[in-house]
């Protein structure tokens, strides 16, 4: 999970309005929805908002953050939406299988930076901040419960940790550059080196193992 910037709304979903629509196979139209799809994707990369996954390798569906059967009136809200993997055992569909809990305590991934809570180890686990106030664990430990996204033997971790893998010799490579010289002689090759990882899949994994910080 990473910071996202949303754009501007789609326009089709101006016509639509809680009390009026309903959100139907038809409703909006095939349409539509691509035009969703894309202006969601143009935010997200082809990854899934929560996990960071392939969503051409794991599919994908318009995910409502705020559930619509517990938040009806934000079901055309373009801030609601979001693209999630289609993994039944995370993200989105575990979200909306996995009980009652109070939304207030999810991290947003368009609203707050997921890495001011979370660092993601090489091996693929998340790991909470140290710093954290104790409000911030509990969301923070919440998110990561809600979306399954660091179960011990759920398959995430081996995703990331198989992302991460072609990484570690060069953070090794980095860090023992950072023992001998000066910053300002190996930080702009850092700096390429995560440009280039930037829209990977479970980039965040990856960049947290280049530079852990």
């Amino acid at each position: 999970m990473h910071f996202l910037h949303r754009g501007h709304a789609p326009v089709c979903l101006a016509h639509y309005h809680h009390g009026q629509h309903q959100w139907t196979k038809t409703t909006p139209t095939d349409q539509e929805r691509a035009e969703i799809r894309t202006d969601l994707d143009a935010m997200q990369g082809r990854r899934c908002a929560y996990c960071e996954c392939n969503l051409d390798q794991h599919g994908q569906h318009i995910e409502h953050f705020r559930q619509r059967s517990r938040y009806p009136q934000g079901t055309f809200e373009w801030d609601n939406l979001f693209l999630s993997c289609e993994r039944p055992d995370s993200c989105g569909k575990h979200k909306d299988g996995c009980g009652p809990y109070n939304h207030a305590d999810l991290i947003k991934p368009d609203g707050e930076d997921p890495e001011h809570f979370f660092l993601f180890g090489q091996h693929g686990t998340i790991n909470l901040r140290q710093g954290l106030n104790s409000q911030e664990t509990h969301r923070a430990a919440e998110t990561l419960r809600i979306f399954n996204l660091d179960a011990q033997w759920g398959p995430l971790r081996q995703m990331r940790k198989v992302a991460c893998i072609g990484y570690i010799e060069t953070a090794k490579a980095f860090q023992e550059i950072a023992q001998h010289y000066p910053q300002d002689d190996w930080w702009p090759l850092l700096q390429e080196e995560l440009a280039q990882v930037e829209h990977l899949p479970f980039r965040t994994a990856i960049k947290h193992t280049l530079s852990p910080v």
